[in-house]
């Protein structure tokens, strides 16, 4: 495949709306020809639907809980995300997972927040897209868990150790690869030499993580690329045998 995909991208947010089309048009110049857009919650959807009708052949949505967004009320919540996933196809249940990050007060109702939307995932079979920020060892051991035939996923944004991406692959689930493997001490200059080309997706998480020399700034589908070119150098592989790989790993995973 001669195109890039950008598995993960929060697009249709506000960072986007002075230069929406300016940004579409980057992302087609550098190759980036399908952009994945995981859900927040209840107030995010509205956007990101008006986003992916607005570029249907480039801009596919998920549907899913954020961790952050999963309080008191989170059934409220759930019960939205379940309504959408009834009415139409979505290519993933997204963004979904847990977070210790921010606060731990909500440990309990994230992990049966969790465990909802993976039977969700089973029920409509559809791939899950895991956010794990300071959770990854419970995270995976949620995964574990509820693991069976079929159950597929990624763990976006990672960041972890050689044995945590040893288990996460040994589910047949997906590494989530983006800014931070161009960060000077981001620890994955060790990691990724290990890696299986073809266990990666390539994301950019706009607006943020946004590679090395953009750091700081907001990011945006068009500096994949930019990721690209550090993984394959780390992989020691060509950026066209990166493309290909992850470009086929997207598609055999999202719904089309």
């Amino acid at each position: 495949m001669n195109y890039w995909t950008d598995s993960h991208a929060h697009i249709y947010l506000k960072e986007f709306d002075a230069d929406g089309r300016e940004v579409m048009l980057r992302c087609e110049e550098a190759g980036v020809q399908k952009i994945y857009m995981p859900n927040i919650d209840h107030t995010s959807i509205d956007n990101m639907l008006e986003w992916e009708a607005k570029y249907p052949n480039q801009c596919l949505a998920m549907m899913g809980l954020h961790p952050c967004s999963v309080k008191n009320d989170f059934e409220k919540e759930l019960y939205l995300v379940e309504n959408w996933l009834s009415k139409r196809k979505f290519a993933a249940i997204g963004e979904m997972g847990t977070d210790l990050y921010w606060d731990k007060t909500f440990w309990e109702q994230q992990q049966e927040a969790f465990a909802v939307q993976v039977s969700w995932a089973k029920r409509y079979e559809l791939p899950i897209v895991i956010h794990c920020r300071e959770s990854i060892d419970e995270t995976i051991a949620m995964v574990e868990q509820y693991h069976d035939e079929k159950l597929k996923g990624v763990f976006h944004c990672f960041t972890g150790t050689i044995e945590q991406a040893k288990r996460i692959v040994k589910l047949g689930f997906y590494l989530g690869l983006g800014g931070v493997s161009t960060f000077k001490n981001g620890g994955l200059d060790k990691i990724i030499p290990e890696l299986d080309v073809n266990t990666l997706l390539l994301e950019t998480d706009s607006p943020y993580l946004s590679p090395v020399p953009h750091r700081g700034k907001r990011n945006e589908p068009s500096y994949i690329p930019i990721i690209a070119t550090r993984v394959a150098e780390l992989l020691g592989i060509s950026l066209e045998d990166l493309q290909t790989a992850t470009s086929v790993n997207a598609q055999n995973l999202f719904v089309k």
